[in-house]
């Protein structure tokens, strides 16, 4: 797992590449990330848990934050979520 930080005029977006962790690591580490962010401010996340495909929308709908995007290729998924005023 690593995590990397960049900041434009007004929005920070953090990746977090949780790949080869299994359910429910990914949600919690993404969990995690999205505490420590402003609202506003973005998580890129990659996973190779296929479970996250279901697992990480339902997690942003009940923190109140955004999907943005949600894609899955060769065994990796990547999620944008923008932390929402919920949390």
């Amino acid at each position: 797992m690593s995590s990397t930080r960049s900041t434009t005029t007004e929005i920070t977006t953090v990746e977090l590449d949780c790949s080869g962790l299994l359910c429910p690591l990914p949600v919690y580490q993404a969990g995690l990330a999205l505490a420590d962010l402003q609202p506003g401010d973005r998580l890129r996340l990659i996973t190779t848990d296929p479970g996250a495909l279901e697992d990480i929308p339902a997690m942003a709908r009940q923190r109140g934050d955004t999907l943005i995007s949600g894609s899955s290729e060769g065994g990796t998924q990547t999620f944008l979520i923008e932390k929402g005023r919920g949390l």
